[in-house]
């Protein structure tokens, strides 16, 4: 008889995580790199149609990394960083000595270790599992996300929320949020009676808000470029709100500035701040700049008067439960690998599923034959009894043939690895795989 054809199984997809991060990369490289948000989506769409190879692909963009995880059918990633290079406008070798990759377990490895905060700036930053888990939406959203993946995302964000609530992780998050609000209590002995000015709308400013509020602080103000935004914000904190575009005109009135509004320019000149610091009469203005690309311009810290930190500046001042929280790193890491290998399971498992779909349409279609063939007999005026005994016996001998030949070949070829297997898949007693061998031989021998 002949079997009808099927597909036997998928090939994986090579999974690959490429990027640049702190550790890797300076900020004036981390902010050319930095995609803009509004730009996201095209950058997928792009991605998947400029590199014929990657099937599937999701982008993360931080203040911290920009890293680019992807599902290809052959090695992409000298593609890859060519891409990057011309999309971004940032030399080749730049990338390349400031880049990383991984692949597969190792990909699964490290996008755990980034949504958990293992990978963060400051250990255990609560922000970055919500970033991670918006990139694979919108992937998923703009059609560049797929199986593979779909599962790498649920596997991530499923271990990473594992680590924060079965470790100390995620108990008393340091969030460059606070590390900002910490630099500022340090330099101010008086920070309740200081006025701060806010740039931007977002989650971080908003956390911002909240620890400053936390200190003592009151006098808040929050500039916005939509001025609703700013007044939406400014209503939950009991803050002010006013237009970005008329910081210039108030600006000299606040002791602090922290910026992040996810501009790709910087929103606050060298200019706008020395006649600020002129008005103060020489009074010093705080000013944190934790956005990528920077929200004030570099040459800001020449200033006299002013005192101007990046986020790179705070890992090396702000340093709160480090102790406590690298101690419960530990445990989280071995979570990590669990979760890894759970996620090269799952992968295997999918691998399978295109042998059992078409392992059951085979014998489905066997059955079916069979079938047709006994009721055209009965049709004919054939004896019930003879007909169901000659479907029971053309049945399972079709059924049983794969594997008898498969027991036979295996036993010539002294391949017991293969009869173990045999035995072991259908549950047969020790030796029974090589009696069942002569006993299908001579049940095949009855095949109408």
């Amino acid at each position: 008889m002949r079997h009808p054809n099927f597909r036997v199984a998928k090939r994986f997809m090579s999974i690959l995580a490429y990027g640049l991060n702190y550790r890797t990369a300076p900020l004036e490289l981390r902010e050319r790199v930095a995609f803009p948000e509004d730009s996201l989506g095209n950058a997928l769409r792009e991605l998947t149609l400029d590199i014929p190879q990657i099937q599937e692909a999701a982008i993360v963009s931080t203040c911290n990394r920009t890293e680019l995880y992807c599902a290809a059918n052959s090695d992409c990633a000298d593609d890859l960083e060519s891409w990057l290079s011309q999309r971004r406008d940032v030399r080749l070798n730049e990338l390349q000595g400031a880049s990383y990759q991984y692949w597969d377990h190792d990909a699964a490895r490290h996008s755990i270790r980034v949504a958990a905060g293992l990978d963060s700036q400051m250990l255990g930053e609560p922000q970055i599992m919500g970033q991670i888990k918006s990139a694979f939406a919108l992937a998923k959203e703009h059609g560049t996300s797929g199986p593979e993946l779909n599962l790498l995302s649920r596997m991530t964000l499923q271990t990473a929320k594992q680590v924060r609530t079965q470790t100390d992780i995620g108990r008393n998050p340091i969030s460059v949020a606070y590390a900002a609000v910490s630099l500022a209590a340090q330099l101010f002995s008086d920070l309740p009676g200081k006025r701060a000015l806010l740039l931007g709308a977002g989650e971080t400013v908003a956390l911002v808000g909240e620890h400053l509020r936390s200190r003592g602080v009151t006098d808040l103000t929050i500039a916005n470029r939509t001025l609703a935004n700013a007044q939406t914000l400014a209503a939950t904190l009991g803050a002010h709100a006013v237009q970005l575009s008329d910081v210039a005109n108030v600006l000299w009135e606040f002791d602090m500035v922290i910026a992040s509004t996810g501009s790709t320019l910087p929103v606050l000149g060298k200019g706008t701040v020395e006649q600020a610091i002129r008005e103060r009469k020489r009074r010093p203005m705080f000013m944190v700049d934790i956005a990528v690309p920077r929200d004030i311009e570099a040459g800001v810290a020449e200033l006299p008067d002013v005192y101007l930190y990046t986020i790179d500046d705070l890992t090396q001042i702000v340093e709160v439960n480090k102790t406590r929280r690298l101690q419960a790193a530990t445990g989280a890491e071995n979570l990590v690998d669990l979760g890894a290998e759970a996620y090269q399971r799952e992968r295997r498992v999918q691998l399978g599923q295109g042998l059992l779909q078409g392992f059951r349409q085979q014998a489905e279609q066997l059955r079916d034959d069979e079938l047709d063939r006994a009721m055209k007999s009965l049709a004919n005026g054939a004896d019930p009894k003879d007909t169901l005994q000659k479907l029971a016996y053309g049945l399972t001998n079709k059924l049983i043939h794969p594997t008898t030949a498969a027991i036979r070949n295996a036993s010539a070829e002294g391949r017991t690895d293969r009869l173990d297997f045999i035995q072991e898949a259908h549950g047969l007693k020790h030796g029974a795989a090589k009696d069942g061998a002569s006993d299908n031989h001579s049940n095949e021998s009855k095949e109408s």
